[in-house]
C-alpha cells in the first residue's frame, strides 16, 4: 500500500472515538524488583517442558503499520496457546503446579514432586484432597481449571454474573465447579477469598493484595514467557509496546521482560477499557485507586476495578503511558483483523492495545506525546482469540471458524 493511500485510509480503519491517555510522570524511577530473574527462568524451563508447548505466532501487520504511519507493527497472537485460547494458560496452570508442589512438600508427601509425577497421578491420593479456587472473567479461570485437572487437584471457580455462559461452560469442561457471584469481578475476588478461608481451599489468583503476593507472582512469571517469545521472534527491539491492562498483571510481566531483553528503550503503553480504567486512574492519582461502578465493558477480560498490588509496583515506574479506549473502538479492531487475509481472530479483550495505537497514531498531540513516528517499531500482544465463539460472532458478524 502506498504511503499516500495509507494516510487517507487510516480513519476508515477505526471510527473516531473518545481516547484518553496520560504520560506517566514516574516513568523510569527506581523501584522494587517485583519479578526476579531466577523465578522467570524456572517458569520458562517448566512451561517449555509441558506437552503441547509451542511458541505462539508473531504476525506482521505491515498494512496497518503503513496506515498508522509507523515503520513496523507486529502482533503476538495468543489464540493457539495450549488450546485454551489465551495467554492466561501460561500463568494460572503454572501457579497451580507451584502451589501443589509446595503443599505436597509441607504435608511430607513429596519434597520435590515434578510436573510429570503429578500428571501421571503418582501423588493423586494427596492432590485430590487439595482444592484450588479463583475468581475470573473467563480466561484465568480456564487456565486454573486446566491446571487443576492436569495436575490432579479439585477446583472451584467464581464468576461474576455478567460472565457469558460460553465462558462458564469452557471452564466447566475442565472439571471445575462454577459458582456465580452478584456484582463485578472484584466482588468475585473477595468471595473466592472468603470461601477459601472458610473451606481450607487455596486461592490461585492473578491479582495480588497485601498479604497475598507469592501465587500471583508465579502467575506473572508465567506470563513473561509470552513476552520472551516475542523478543526472540521480533529481532530488532521495539520502540513501543502496547499491552492490555485489566488488574495489570500481564502488562507488568511484559514490561519486566521487555526491560530484561531490551533495556530501557521500549516505551510500554498500557491500554484499558474506558469503563474499567483503574490503572489510568491510579497513574493520575499517583497511587493505586479503585474505579467504582458496574465496569460494564464488552472487554470482559479487562473489566477490573482494582489494580493488582504487585502489578502496580512494577507499572508505576516502568509504564511510559496509560490510556483508555471505548468498546466501539475494540469491536472495530476485531473486525479489522478479521477482514485481513489470512484473517486474525482476536477476542474483545485482545485488541485494546491496537485500538489505542490507531487512535493515538492519527492525533498529532498523542503521536508527539507518545513518540510515535515513521521510524517507530510497535509490538502488540493479542492476548486472546475467540474465547467465546458466540460473543465473537455477534460482535464481528462471522464465526471464528469461518474467518
Amino acid at each position: 500500500m502506498a504511503r499516500g493511500a495509507a494516510r487517507r485510509n487510516i480513519r476508515g480503519m477505526i471510527p473516531n472515538a473518545p481516547f484518553r491517555f496520560i504520560v506517566n510522570r514516574q516513568h523510569g524511577t527506581p523501584g522494587l524488583v517485583v519479578l526476579p530473574e531466577g523465578g522467570f527462568r524456572r517458569a520458562k524451563a517448566e512451561i517449555a517442558s509441558w506437552p503441547g508447548y509451542a511458541a505462539t505466532p508473531l504476525i506482521d501487520l505491515a498494512d496497518i503499520a503503513a496506515a498508522a504511519r509507523v515503520a513496523s507493527l507486529h502482533y503476538k497472537d495468543e489464540a493457539p496457546r495450549f488450546g485454551l485460547g489465551s495467554f492466561k494458560a501460561l500463568g494460572g496452570a503454572y501457579a497451580v503446579l507451584r502451589l501443589l508442589q509446595a503443599e505436597l512438600s509441607r504435608r511430607g508427601v513429596a519434597n520435590a514432586a515434578t510436573a510429570n509425577e503429578l500428571m501421571d497421578g503418582t501423588h493423586k491420593d494427596a492432590t485430590r484432597t487439595i482444592t484450588v479456587t479463583c475468581a475470573t472473567d473467563g480466561n484465568h479461570g480456564r487456565s486454573v481449571a486446566w491446571g487443576a485437572q492436569r495436575f490432579g487437584a479439585a477446583c472451584v471457580i467464581f464468576v461474576h454474573e455478567t460472565v457469558s455462559q460460553g465462558r462458564r461452560d469452557a471452564i466447566a469442561r475442565y472439571g471445575a465447579t462454577i459458582r456465580v457471584v452478584p456484582g463485578t469481578y472484584d466482588d468475585a475476588v473477595r468471595e473466592a477469598q472468603k470461601q477459601a478461608d472458610s473451606q481450607g481451599w487455596f486461592v490461585v489468583s492473578d491479582t495480588s493484595y497485601p498479604g497475598y503476593t507469592e501465587v500471583p507472582r508465579d502467575v506473572m512469571q508465567g506470563y513473561r514467557v509470552m513476552a520472551d517469545e516475542a523478543a526472540d521472534q521480533i529481532g530488532t527491539a521495539p520502540t513501543h509496546v502496547f499491552i492490555q491492562g485489566g488488574v495489570g498483571g500481564v502488562a507488568a510481566a511484559v514490561a519486566a521482560q521487555m526491560r530484561a531483553r531490551f533495556g530501557a528503550g521500549p516505551r510500554v503503553i498500557v491500554a484499558e477499557p474506558d469503563k474499567a480504567a483503574c490503572l489510568l486512574a491510579s497513574a493520575e492519582a499517583g497511587a493505586p485507586v479503585t474505579v467504582p461502578g458496574d465496569l460494564d465493558t464488552l472487554m470482559a477480560g479487562l473489566a477490573c476495578g482494582e489494580p493488582s498490588l504487585l502489578a502496580w509496583q512494577e507499572l508505576e515506574r516502568s509504564a511510559f503511558a496509560f490510556c483508555s479506549v471505548t468498546d466501539d473502538s475494540a469491536v472495530a479492531c476485531m473486525r479489522l483483523l478479521a477482514a485481513r487475509r489470512p484473517p486474525v481472530v482476536a477476542g474483545e479483550s485482545a485488541v485494546a492495545g491496537l485500538a489505542a495505537l490507531l487512535l493515538a497514531a492519527r492525533e498529532p498531540f498523542a503521536r508527539t506525546a507518545l513518540g510515535l513516528d515513521e521510524h517507530s517499531r510497535v509490538l502488540l500482544f493479542g492476548t486472546e482469540g475467540a474465547t467465546d465463539p458466540e460473543v465473537y460472532g455477534r460482535l464481528v458478524g462471522t464465526s471464528p471458524s469461518s474467518d
